[in-house]
C-alpha cells in the first residue's frame, strides 16, 4: 500500500515539473490580450473625451459629464470654427498642408539618396559621416531650434514659410531609415547590371532604386508627415505672423485669449483639435499598406 502511494506521489510531482505547454501557452495569450486591451483604451481615451468635448458649448463642456454626450452642438461649433476671424483657421490648414506635406516630399526624396549613397557607394569617411548621422537625431530638435532662429534671423527668413521648410528638409532620422531600406532591397548585382549597359548613377537612382524603395519611401514619407504636422516649438519660435502660423500654433493662440481678453473659445480649441487629426487619420489609412511593410522589413533588418 506505502509503495503504490508512493509511485502516485511520483507520478504526481513528474506532472508539476512538466506543466502542460499549451496551458501555459493559453496563459500566455490572455495576458498578452489584456495587456492590449489596457494600451488600447488608454490610446482611444484622449480621442473618445475629445469627440465628446467638440459636440458641446460652452455650458455643457464645464456642467455635464466629460465622458458622456450632452446636447449636440457639433454643426454650430464648426460653423464657428470656419468663421472665426474671417475664416483663418482655414488659412492655418492650409499653411500645414505646406509644410507637412511639401517639406516631407522633399525631405523624403533627400533622405532616400542619401540613405542610397550611405549604403551603396564607398567614399573616404563614409562610417564617420554615417556616426554622425546616427548621432545627430538623438539630439532634441528643442535644442536645434534657438541656434535655427539665430541662423534665419540673419539672412532674413523668420516669418516666412522657407523658415519652417528647410529644417523639414533634413531629417536625419529618415536618413538612418533610408540606409536600412537599402540594404535590405537594392542589390549590388542589380546596380553592377545597370552600370553595365550604360546607365548613369542619376539614372539608376530614379529608375530603378526609387521604384525599389517605394515601402521605404512611403515609410519615411508618413513618418516625417506626422512629425511635421504635431510640430509645435519650432513654428512658435519662428512664425510671427498669423497668416504663417500652423494648426498648432493658431489653436494655442486661441486657447490663450481666455487669460489675455477673458474671451472663452475652449469650444473653438477642441473643435479645431478634433479636426487637426483627421488628415493624419486619413493618411494612416490610405499608407497603411505600405507602413505596415516597411516597419516589417526594418524589423527584420
Amino acid at each position: 500500500m506505502t509503495l503504490t502511494e508512493d509511485r502516485r506521489t511520483a507520478h504526481q510531482v513528474r506532472r508539476l515539473n512538466k506543466p502542460d505547454p499549451a496551458a501555459r501557452s493559453r496563459g500566455g495569450q490572455r495576458f498578452l490580450l489584456v495587456g492590449l486591451v489596457l494600451a488600447s483604451a488608454y490610446s482611444l481615451f484622449p480621442v473618445w473625451w475629445l469627440i465628446v468635448a467638440a459636440t458641446k458649448n460652452r455650458t455643457g463642456l464645464y456642467q455635464s459629464n466629460g465622458l458622456w454626450f450632452s446636447g449636440m452642438h457639433l454643426w454650430a461649433n464648426l460653423r464657428q470654427v470656419f468663421t472665426y476671424e474671417n475664416g483663418i483657421f482655414l488659412r492655418w490648414t492650409a499653411n500645414s498642408f505646406l509644410y507637412a506635406g511639401v517639406g516631407s516630399l522633399g525631405g523624403t526624396l533627400i533622405a532616400l539618396a542619401t540613405g542610397y549613397g550611405l549604403a551603396r557607394f564607398e567614399f573616404p569617411g563614409r562610417s564617420a559621416v554615417f556616426a554622425c548621422v546616427v548621432g545627430s537625431f538623438l539630439i532634441p530638435i528643442a535644442l536645434l531650434t534657438l541656434p535655427l532662429y539665430l541662423m534665419f534671423s540673419k539672412i532674413s527668413l523668420v516669418d516666412t514659410p522657407w523658415a519652417m521648410l528647410i529644417p523639414c528638409l533634413i531629417n536625419p532620422f529618415s536618413v538612418y531609415l533610408a540606409k536600412v531600406y537599402t540594404e535590405a532591397t537594392v542589390p549590388f548585382e542589380l546596380l553592377e547590371a545597370a552600370r553595365l549597359d550604360g546607365a548613369g548613377e542619376l539614372r539608376i537612382f530614379f529608375s530603378i532604386v526609387l521604384r525599389m524603395m517605394t515601402t521605404g519611401g512611403a515609410t519615411v514619407f508618413l513618418l516625417a508627415f506626422v512629425n511635421t504636422w504635431n510640430a509645435f516649438f519650432l513654428p512658435l519660435t519662428v512664425l510671427r505672423g498669423e497668416n504663417n502660423w500652423t494648426l498648432n500654433i493658431g489653436l494655442y493662440n486661441w486657447s490663450g485669449k481666455r487669460l489675455e481678453s477673458g474671451v472663452d473659445l475652449t469650444s473653438l480649441v477642441l473643435t479645431g483639435a478634433l479636426l487637426s487629426i483627421v488628415p493624419m487619420a486619413v493618411m494612416m489609412v490610405a499608407m497603411r499598406r505600405y507602413w505596415r511593410t516597411g516597419v516589417t522589413l526594418g524589423a527584420l533588418k
